[in-house]
């Protein structure tokens, strides 16, 4: 084993910086992902998937265009735009779908691996709330907190993607959100999880992105961001359709996902949520298959639960299982996920609910596996983005990638000689294997651990949100994210500035 790593690392070496952060999310190995159902029991799943997309359909806009495609693609479309895909159209979309793709930074030198051998984390994703620390309540969110947010997730190592973390409230419009990509731009190097409502910002900012990267087809090698499609539950909206084709024909790698609510849009059942939640990824994924075959095109629809005594959402419990099972199934599909809630909240603020919630949905991702954690901050039931929720992820982030190593079983590791050296009684303290491999397969907490104050300890007598606040106020007055070139930054500003003059809203 040990030889092992020592190649492996060689080998990280001669590949250069970017391959040693596109491993950094590296969970497939040793730890084995988790199952919660038969493979009988999920081939059911995936067939009752495609009977409802073949013989129910799902509901498209009437666009003329896209309909025609859908036929020209052995659709069968009716006048309303509703569209029943053939069985064999899904399966050969998912064949031909890519399985990994690059997202690299901003600078095009390092990159991430989006496919489903790593789990990536992002602060996210379009709050319209604040958590104001300083006055301790949640209030509008607007551009400068997207900066700060973005800083922050700049500044943390297991953050790797920042997102649109919380909207600028008082722009929600399109030039809003044109800004909140030249936002994030200005305040990280870190790649970017994009999203909007309007296909024209969608296509404003794919030509920010292709003036950062120089040209189209550098912007095709290397993705600067990742485009995220919401649809509803069984059903695409023209700004959805134009967005998938827009951003597929550019290039630009895309997921598609939206929340199905158990009792509410789909069926209250776990099984029954979760078709319908595949159906509406996969009907996504096939009509970019149709646009630009060998795209990719992540899955991320959240199946989540009504609370039968109160209709509002909740059920842990029931949302843990269906995300191991969609993560279970896309896993057999050769799918990336780009959902799960882990680090996300249903807590109004950062309290010991939410430190208790937020620990256990993560470490049902050490079993899950997704692609992309999107939800770093998020609380109040993604209402409201949390600076302190976002260092408290970034800490359990930490933990399940110590975790996602595994267990080296060498005889070094197993220490027999030692032990047989030492007998039963034998005292380890001050043996050199103990000084020497003391921190090697150890979480290096910030905030638990040699970190907690205890009766006898030295440390102030602080608790978690404490001594988070502390770590956070010094984010904020030390870190300073690499600025983007003068020269550049005009240039984004003048493509944003351009569009404000040549755009008028549709009557």
């Amino acid at each position: 084993m040990v030889k092992r790593k020592s190649v492996q690392r060689a080998k990280a070496k001669a590949r250069g910086n970017d391959y040693l952060l596109g491993d950094k999310g590296l969970h497939f190995g040793p730890t084995p992902s988790y199952s919660p159902f038969s493979v009988m029991d999920k081939n059911k799943i995936i067939n009752a998937t495609f009977d409802l997309m073949s013989q129910t359909g799902i509901a498209f806009d009437p666009d003329p265009s896209l309909m025609d495609r859908f036929r020209d693609n052995g659709c069968d479309v009716a006048t309303d735009g509703l569209v029943k895909f053939p069985i064999d159209l899904i399966k050969k979309s998912i064949a031909t779908a890519a399985k990994s793709v690059k997202l690299w930074d901003r600078d095009g030198i390092n990159f991430i691996m989006l496919d489903n051998h790593h789990t990536w984390f992002s602060s996210g994703m379009t709050n319209i709330k604040m958590y104001d620390f300083d006055k301790d309540e949640a209030r509008d969110s607007n551009r400068q907190d997207l900066a700060t947010a973005v800083l922050v997730s700049d500044a943390l190592e297991n953050i790797d993607i920042a997102c649109v973390s919380c909207k600028n409230v008082e722009e929600s419009t399109i030039h809003g959100e044109i800004d909140e990509f030249l936002t994030m731009a200005e305040n990280t190097t870190k790649p970017i999880l994009y999203l909007c409502e309007f296909t024209d910002s969608l296509d404003v900012v794919i030509e920010m992105a292709r003036t950062i990267r120089g040209s189209q087809q550098t912007l095709e090698d290397k993705p600067y961001f990742s485009h995220t499609i919401t649809p509803l539950p069984l059903y695409y909206a023209k700004t959805h359709t134009d967005q998938i084709i827009n951003a597929v024909e550019a290039g630009i790698p895309i997921n598609v996902g939206t929340v199905t609510i158990g009792g509410a849009t789909s069926p209250v059942t776990i099984a029954g949520c979760v078709v319908h939640s595949l159906a509406t990824d996969l009907s996504g994924l096939v009509l970019s298959q149709i646009v630009r075959e060998g795209s990719f095109c992540g899955c991320s629809t959240d199946a989540s639960f009504m609370e039968a005594a109160t209709g509002a959402i909740g059920a842990p419990s029931q949302t843990a299982l269906a995300e191991m099972a969609m993560c279970e199934i896309y896993r057999t599909l050769e799918i990336p996920r780009m959902s799960c809630d882990g680090g996300f909240t249903l807590a109004r603020r950062f309290n010991q609910d939410a430190a208790a919630e937020i620990y256990a949905n993560m470490m049902q991702v050490f079993y899950s596996r997704p692609s992309l954690c999107p939800y770093m901050g998020s609380i109040d039931e993604g209402i409201t983005f949390s600076l302190h929720c976002l260092l408290f992820d970034n800490e359990i982030i930490g933990q399940l990638r110590s975790m996602w190593r595994g267990i080296e079983v060498s005889d070094e590791m197993l220490a027999t000689d030692l032990t047989k050296a030492e007998g039963a009684r034998g005292n380890y303290l001050a043996q050199e294997h103990t000084s020497k491999y003391c921190r090697r397969e150890n979480w290096n907490a910030k905030y638990f651990g040699a970190n907690y104050p205890t009766a006898s300890g030295a440390l102030p007598d602080l608790d978690l949100k404490e001594r988070i606040d502390l770590d956070l106020k010094q984010i904020l007055q030390n870190h300073k994210p690499k600025p983007l070139s003068k020269e550049l930054h005009n240039q984004l500003i003048s493509i944003t500035e351009k569009f404000k003059q040549t755009y008028h809203e549709p009557d």
